[in-house]
């Protein structure tokens, strides 16, 4: 579970084979300078995405698909032509980023959610066939999501806080009249899950603490019965919900009992039978069925890669596609006659494309160009899997950038990117902010220290009630083995992060100010003792766990002013810039505007940019522009020296 994303024993071989098997990415320089593109060309990338997995993404009328875009600097719902790739937009919105959710079974009206300025509390609205918006979820802080479809189309759930805002309630919805009848009420704040195909069961999940969590039944046809308890168990084991089988027969659910990482089991709903499903060596991300069941589509986190796989299940095969560029799959979504599924492609250089592919065939089409035709693909740098010993031998994956042409010839300033979280992962994927800065020479590490996810639970649990501590020690390690690497000037080694990645940032500055020679923190945490006692309602369903791993309020204030950046800001010497959402929900603007106050009153250099029309994570373009900009600005004023 990642608890705060963006506030998603080591593995692999030894790590001296595995230094050698990385090189600086020089091949272009030595026959071609590489240009400088401006944070404008890489945002001019536009980002695409399919509809809700639990939702229709095919129109039943004229087989468009239905996918959000930022392609007007803001995020709006279209529908997609997979004859000629043409795009109509449904919504119009220039402040609010509007997702696509879902068509209606039978004809054109859709379902969309956006939000309020990045505040998190989003609704849920009907864009009708004449293309207005209706508010399904209306109401001061509310905050809604889709949960999908019935079989027959008659109706559709969403949940929605309303009645109390750290609860999420069930309503379904008449798909004609939006008459809404309340079908579970979540009276002890359960986190709730998946909706059987047949509306009959609800997956409900009670995570006591970050490493033990349970699976509940709700039976929707007893509207008087307790929820169930179905993995009742000894000791630490973390259950979640994947989905249902399309018959309704059995749940399809996660469990790292058998081992380090989560597999796929399965739960009879008749006979309470359970059996392994998938297994792996990395964690199974996620398991959907077609409508029928005739297909099945999983995915495992393996190294910080995704590896789907698309299953036949009449045959036992692997579903094999043509035509497509290496890269990461993802959002795989069946037509209504299964004879076409869309999904998307991604790789650390290029950004999501559509494609949809004919499965009785294989071959692919692709629908959408992401990636800014002004940018030259080659000029971008693939991501290499790197792993290092940190201060105490324990081994630390992470994701490395070179800019083409470094080597010990030619040195270059580098980063450490820390994610979010706690227990996000930094994956190989593409990041516009992270390829603007190698494409303007800096290299960058994104270091998935301990408390990371995706490395086994033994891995994730090692910071609990240790955060900044032996994790932000793994971050300034990985800023030591930056410097001694040849290709890096050992001189100009910063850090960078978001979020929980912020907090290790200022962290950093502020309990190791030698360690890094500049830090950028974006919306990260300064004052734990604050944080965590103003926690959005809507975190009730996981606030034990919350508290489980970073410490209750209540009793460990303490240690929370002890490691917060707030408190101790005199001691930050090396420049800092900091950027925020005046909306924030998570990570307040109080909390930087203090730090910011703070370290400027000890003589520190810092630099502030505040986004008024932004939350936890910024989705206008021009802020992101703005935000890169002020990124690589800094960094060249402060750590190359090339700024004036």
């Amino acid at each position: 579970m990642n608890i705060m994303s963006e506030l998603h024993a080591g593995v692999g071989a030894g790590v001296a084979a595995l230094v050698l098997a990385f090189m600086p990415a020089a091949a272009i320089a030595q026959t071609e300078a590489v240009p400088r593109y401006d944070a404008e060309a890489f945002y001019a990338t536009t980002s695409y995405s399919l509809g809700s997995a639990a939702g229709h993404v095919f129109n039943a009328e004229t087989g468009h698909l239905l996918i959000s875009s930022d392609e007007t600097g803001v995020f709006n719902a279209y529908a997609l032509d997979p004859a000629t790739g043409e795009r109509t937009a449904l919504t119009s919105s220039d402040a609010n980023a509007t997702f696509a959710v879902s068509w209606f079974p039978a004809d054109g009206r859709a379902l969309v959610t956006a939000d309020q300025g990045g505040n998190e509390l989003n609704h849920v609205y009907v864009r009708e066939l004449d293309g207005s918006l209706q508010d399904l979820t209306p109401g001061e802080n509310v905050k809604a999501s889709f949960a999908g479809w019935s079989a027959d189309g008659s109706q559709f759930w969403l949940m929605t806080n309303e009645r109390d805002p750290a609860a999420f309630d069930l309503y379904a919805y008449d798909a004609t009249s939006y008459e809404r009848e309340l079908v579970f009420e979540n009276t002890t704040a359960f986190e709730p899950g998946s909706i059987s195909p047949d509306g009959r069961y609800l997956a409900l999940v009670r995570n006591r603490t970050s490493a033990d969590s349970d699976i509940f039944l709700a039976d929707l046809n007893e509207a008087d019965a307790e929820p169930a308890l179905i993995t009742e168990h000894e000791g630490n084991i973390a259950y979640s919900a994947y989905t249902f089988t399309p018959d309704s027969s059995a749940l399809v659910y996660a469990t790292n009992e058998h081992g380090e990482f989560n597999q796929a089991w399965t739960y009879d709903l008749e006979t309470s039978e359970r059996a392994a499903l998938i297994e792996a060596d990395w964690d199974v991300m996620y398991v959907s069925y077609s409508p029928s069941g005739n297909y099945r589509v999983h995915a495992i986190n393996e190294d910080g890669r995704t590896a789907v796989t698309l299953l036949d299940t009449r045959t036992g095969d692997a579903v094999e596609l043509s035509g497509l560029p290496d890269g990461d799959l993802g959002g795989v979504r069946f037509s209504r006659d299964e004879t076409t599924i869309a999904l998307g492609v991604s790789s650390s250089t290029s950004p999501a494309d559509i494609y949809t592919a004919d499965l009785e065939s294989g071959e692919t089409t692709r629908l959408t160009s992401a990636l800014n035709p002004a940018i030259d693909e080659a000029h971008l740098v693939g991501a290499q899997i790197v792993r290092f010993e940190s201060f105490d031998g324990l081994e630390i994956p992470g994701i490395l950038y070179v800019p083409h042409g470094a080597d010990g010839e030619n040195p270059v300033p580098a980063l450490v990117w820390v994610h979010g979280g706690p227990g996000g992962q930094s994956r190989a994927g593409y990041s516009a902010a992270i390829q603007h800065l190698v494409n303007h020479g800096y290299a960058v590490y994104a270091a998935n220290n301990r408390g990371s996810s995706g490395y086994g639970k033994t891995f994730y649990h090692l910071d609990d009630r240790r955060h900044g501590e032996e994790d932000l020690r793994d971050i300034v390690a990985a800023g030591d083995w930056l410097r001694e690497q040849d290709w890096v000037r050992d001189d100009a080694v910063g850090v960078i992060g978001g979020s929980y990645g912020g907090y290790i940032t200022a962290a950093a500055l502020t309990f190791h100010p030698e360690a890094f020679d500049v830090g950028i923190n974006i919306f990260g945490v300064t004052n734990w003792v604050r944080t965590l006692e103003s926690i959005p309602p809507w975190w009730a369903s996981f606030r034990e766990a919350l508290y489980d791993e970073m410490g209750d309020p209540a009793t460990d204030a303490e240690r929370h002013r002890a490691i917060s950046p707030l408190f101790h800001a005199d001691n930050i010497v090396r420049p800092m810039l900091v950027i925020q959402g005046a909306n924030d929900p998570r990570v307040l603007q109080v909390e930087s505007d203090e730090l910011v106050e703070a370290a400027r009153a000890n003589g520190a250099t810092v630099e502030y940019v505040i986004f008024p029309d932004e939350g936890h994570g910024f989705l206008r373009r021009e802020n992101r522009i703005t935000a890169s900009n002020a990124y690589v600005d800094f960094l060249d004023t402060y750590l190359s020296g090339d700024g004036e």
